[in-house]
């Protein structure tokens, strides 16, 4: 049976430390060989050495490799895009359940971003949770500054409400990145780099 788009593997690596080189890493020699349909690079609001990198892969042809440490292979929970895509700003937030605890925050976090989408039509969300940690899930957003502040909605993606939910929940508080980009990333990759998320 045929099927009429490629299947799309999506992936969240985590890296520490200053060392690392941000464009070329252990993700991409895991995937090599593999269209990178859009990636993009998140610096720790509270470690600044710390990064994630959000990628999706086409992945007819991939190799089926088992995922290095700290990898995670993404299932999506819930999904949001406005096409085209118009954003100004890029965040992602991880959750880490404690044992036993997945399945509630993860619904939580699902009637969150229903909230969020009902209410302000944001650009991009998508909530995730990892194949190889079910208890580790993310929220990624992207919106248009201006038509937030425009429609006085700058809460669109402020936590504080679930949180009080969700803190009992979680083993540790959440981790709050924002997008950071890559430097010479286009001389690397080429201009697949100019489609983040």
């Amino acid at each position: 049976m045929r099927r009429s788009r490629s299947a799309w593997v999506r992936v969240l690596q985590f890296q520490d430390g200053d060392a690392l080189d941000p464009v070329l890493g252990p993700l991409e020699d895991a995937w090599l060989g593999v269209r990178i349909h859009a990636r993009s690079r998140f610096r720790s609001l509270g470690r600044s050495s710390r990064l994630a990198i959000y990628s999706v892969h086409d992945a007819d042809g991939a190799p089926g490799l088992p995922p290095s440490p700290g990898e995670h292979t993404l299932i999506a929970v819930r999904e949001f895009r406005r096409v085209p895509l118009d954003a100004s700003t890029l965040a992602l937030t991880v959750f880490t359940a404690r044992p036993g605890h997945a399945v509630p925050v993860v619904a939580a976090l699902a009637g969150f971003v229903e909230r969020a989408v009902g209410l302000y039509q944001p650009g991009y969300v998508l909530l995730a949770h990892s194949l190889e940690n079910p208890r580790t899930c993310l929220l990624l957003t992207a919106t248009r500054d201006a038509m937030l502040l425009g429609a006085a909605a700058p809460a669109a993606f402020n936590l504080d409400d679930v949180l009080i939910e969700l803190t009992p929940l979680l083993t540790t508080a959440p981790e709050s990145y924002e997008y950071c980009s890559e430097p010479d990333a286009a001389t690397v990759a080429g201009p697949s780099w100019r489609y983040a998320v």
